[in-house]
This record gives C-alpha cells, structure tokens and sequence, in this order.
C-alpha cells in the first residue's frame, strides 16, 4: 500500500494544526518503528525549521546473542521502503554504523541539531543501556530527546490495576495522522543502506517474507477480508495456523505496522462486516491482541526477566541455572536445536521453525515445555537460540513466555506439553510429521533422547514439591500482584484465584496470546 493511501479499514487519525519551530532543528531516531503512518515522532518533526531521520546499524545489537541476520536483512528491507517514501516528502534517512552516543556526537559536528525524538521502546539490557548513554549524552550537548510512546506499555508503571483499561484508551486514541512534508536539513541527504556482507553478515538460509509498510497492509488487510475466517480452529495446528493466523508478528516486531492501526483496523472490519463467521473469528484475534503489550509490560516493569528467574524459588534447579552445561545436558540442547530428540512432534517443528522463521504459538510453546521439563534444561540459552530462530522476536513477549512455559514465573500453571497428544490432536494424520521428519521409521531417525515418564515425574514432584512451601505461595502472590492480569480487559481468572490455581497439576491448560 503505497503511503498516500487510506488502508481498506478504516481507522481514526489525529488531525492538529502544526505551528513552525524556528532556529531549531529536529532529528527522527528511527529503531523498530519503521513506518510512515502513526508515527509521532515524524510529526513532532514536521514543526521544524530543518529535519533529518536516522537509522543505527549498532554493533551492540548485531552482536547480541538473540541476533541473526534474518532480523538485520528485515530491517534493511523495511528501512529501503521507508527510505524512499521519506525522501518524497522531503526527509532524508540518514544511515549510519555505530555505537548510538558517538553516532550522535559525529552528526551534530555537521549539524546541530537541537532535538532528538523517538519511540519507547522495551527491549533487552543492551537498548536500556544504551538508552542511558543516550540520555547523558543528550544532557551534556544540550539537546531535548522526547520519548514517544507506540505501544500499550506504560513507563514507570506503579500498580497494574487499571491497565487493560489504559491500553484501551491508547488502542482507541487517534492515529498519528501522515506527514504531509518536511523542510530538510542542508547539506544532509538520504545515504545507501549497507549490505550484509558489509556489516560482516552472512547472507540468512531462509526465505523471509516481503517488508515494509506496504507488505504490512497488504498482509493485515488480506487477514482482515477473509483470511481469518478459520482463525480460531485453525491457529493452534502447525498444518493449518501458517495461513490462517494473521502472519504479522515480524511486521509488529519492527514497527512496520502499530498496535493500535492492528487495533483500529479489526474492530473496524467487525463493525462493518457481514459475514458472521468471519466476525466471530475476528472477535477472537481482537482479544488477543491485548496479551502482545501484557507480555511486554512485563520485562517493561521487571528488566532482570531476560536473564533471571521470576520465582528465586527455583533458582538453581535446572541444569545451565547458575553453572555451566554438563555434557550430557549439552548434548541435550544441541539434539533439541537440531530438531533430533527421538520425538517427532518436537522434531517437526524446530525443523520447520528452523527452515522458515516462524512456528505457530502452541507449537512454540511445546518446543519450550520439551526444553524445560523433559530436558530439565533452564530457558535462558533454549531462549536465545529460539530468538535467532523467530524472524519475529518480541524481547518482551519473548523471555516472558520462556518463564512461563518453563514453570518459572511463579504465579502460571505449568504447562507441561505431551508430543504425542500434540500429534494426536494437531497432525492426526501424521502429514506434518512425515514433511519435517521424512526418515521416520529408519534407522536414521535416533531413539528418544530421554525417558518421558521419568522425566516428567522428576520435572512434577521438584516444582510441585516447591509450591507446597507457605514461603513460596506468599512469593507467589507478591509477584501475581505485580505482574499478573487484572479485569477490564484481560481474559483473567481473579487475583486470588489465579494465585491458587498456579500451585496446583493441570493437564493441558489452554494458553493465552495465540495471536501469530
């Protein structure tokens, strides 16, 4: 969809009088917020004398552990669209490569800038750090950074009473309407996006779908007009969900497309639609679409979540907690990543997750169950091989699930996931298997890496064993407090009652969030 268009679903756009800011200039920091529309940023920039944007190719994130070069090569395809429609309306994207402060430091030398705008953002310990430095440098040169929010996180959350309430009232607010022009920065011109051979990156072994804007709506809009219509039925089987779930997690992930046009454009097609099979589906993903900020708000409030067990209850009780791997767990994790336990299910989907980029969530999910309990390993290097993996890797939503799935939060039933039910109930006829695992029934195909009996009682009476403790139930209750879902929104099952629930064996509790 090119920028001067209206997506097909109609949404609500904030209209403002822009009043001239003279004598200053105003920098656009673009991070994962690479769109033109809803952008507010851009149109705080819109008010001054000059303007340029900026894209950082930082090495703090290319060699971060969760990085692969499928995210960079996303990135740069998003930023090339992006680029182009910017430059249309008169907005050089500057790129550049390095560290945030110095970057900064060595574009003022030629331009000084008096304000730097951006984006919230919720991302690992790096970005926060990096952030920091951002804001100290910005006090010592004198330049005004504004920090805008885009999703329904909120900064310096005291209570999260009410919270499904406020992100309400974001999803609803006025978009940020589209920038009609800028008055570019002399001297100061769009500059080529590097390759990936030029930032030191091998070219990524799988297919990545199309990016940018414009792939975004394209996408959104074809869910939206009937796509969806099995969404419900269809978006926990790994053979149906690759159609039928909405396919835009990578798209939201960098920024492409905002929370809130998702948000506007589906209760607008359900207002107006008439098909009610499809309104019903729709409906479905709509209340799923407030776990994506529920699940971020989470690191947002508790940073150490990326690196640190929620519950200090079972510190130390996986192996890779504290210590390193032991060879025999490290041969675990390594038939785990290369999709050969000896359980076909789980064999399946890391090889599919592998050769495409994305894995549909309940799938995910048992990958993460498999890891955690028949494994025994701890999520954090099962997390960050996983985030490589996800084309759409969401810090926040990310190393929330991991604990969750992996029993670690405290305050979430276990979910203890069965391969084989999993086949039972979302590959009946075995195709998916036989796709992913085609020497199955050789004597290529290797024995089951663990015993799934002995395993799961080990994995059940440890962590069922924890939660007995009056000590670790009251922990249980401070973090549900923190952390936990409230009414006025979020599918919940009451504070107290949740608290409860999480200390007692459940068999195949449904999970939330299924939205990609």
């Amino acid at each position: 969809m090119r920028a001067t268009q209206r997506p097909i679903w109609a949404s609500r756009t904030l209209e403002r009088p822009l009043r001239l800011v003279s004598s200053v200039a105003a920098l656009v920091w673009f991070k994962r917020d690479l769109r033109l529309l809803d952008h507010a940023p851009l149109l705080e920039a819109m008010k001054f004398e000059s303007a340029a944007g900026l894209l950082v190719l930082e090495p703090q994130w290319l060699h971060s552990p969760e990085c692969d070069p499928q995210h960079v090569a996303f990135q740069l395809a998003c930023a090339a669209e992006l680029q182009a429609k910017l430059a249309t309306l008169g907005l050089p994207l500057l790129v550049r490569t390095g560290s945030m402060p110095a970057v900064l430091q060595d574009l003022r030398e030629h331009w000084r800038f008096t304000h730097l705008f951006s984006h919230e953002e919720t991302g690992p310990l790096w970005s926060y750090r990096r952030d920091q430095e951002v804001a100290r440098w910005c006090a010592s040169a004198s330049v005004q950074w504004l920090e805008l929010p885009q999703t329904g996180v909120i900064r310096r959350l005291h209570s999260r009473d009410g919270w499904a309430r406020r992100w309400l009232q974001r999803m609803n607010a006025p978009q940020a309407p589209e920038p009609t022009g800028f008055k570019a920065a002399a001297g100061l011109h769009a500059e080529p996006l590097p390759t990936l051979r030029e930032l030191g990156l091998s070219k990524p072994t799988r297919e990545l779908p199309a990016a940018g804007q414009s792939a975004a709506w394209q996408t959104l809009n074809e869910f939206l007009a009937g796509r969806a219509r099995p969404y419900r039925q269809a978006l926990s089987s790994p053979l149906t969900a690759p159609h039928s779930c909405s396919r835009l997690s990578a798209h939201l992930a960098f920024g492409a497309l905002s929370m809130r046009q998702v948000h506007q454009a589906t209760e607008a097609r359900i207002a107006h639609c008439g098909d009610r099979e499809l309104a019903w589906a729709l409906r479905g993903f709509a209340s799923r679409l407030r776990w994506h900020c529920h699940f971020m708000q989470k690191l947002e409030d508790e940073p150490s979540m990326e690196w640190r067990n929620l519950a200090p209850s079972v510190d130390g009780l996986r192996a890779g907690d504290g210590a390193p791997l032991d060879a025999k767990h490290t041969e675990r994790l390594q038939a785990w990543c290369e999709g050969r336990t000896g359980y076909p299910m789980v064999d399946a989907c890391m090889r599919q997750l592998r050769a495409t980029g994305w894995l549909n969530f309940r799938m995910r999910a048992m990958l993460v169950s498999f890891a955690a309990y028949h494994l025994w390993l701890h999520w954090r290097e099962p997390g960050l091989f996983l985030a490589r993996q996800f084309l759409d890797f969401e810090p926040g939503i990310h190393w929330s699930q991991m604990q969750m799935q992996s029993g670690t939060t405290g305050i979430n039933t276990l979910r203890i996931y069965s391969p084989a039910k999993q086949a039972r109930d979302h590959d009946p006829d075995g195709r998916y298997v036989a796709q992913w695992v085609p020497e199955l029934g050789t004597s290529a195909y290797p024995q089951p890496i663990v015993d799934e009996t002995g395993a799961l009682r080990h994995a059940k009476q440890t962590l069922y064993g924890l939660r007995k403790s009056p000590q670790v139930q009251q922990q249980a209750q401070a973090l549900q407090d923190k952390h936990g879902s409230r009414k006025s929104g979020l599918p919940q099952t009451g504070r107290r009652r949740a608290a409860a629930r999480a200390l007692q064996p459940s068999a195949q509790p449904s999970l939330q969030g299924e939205l990609f």
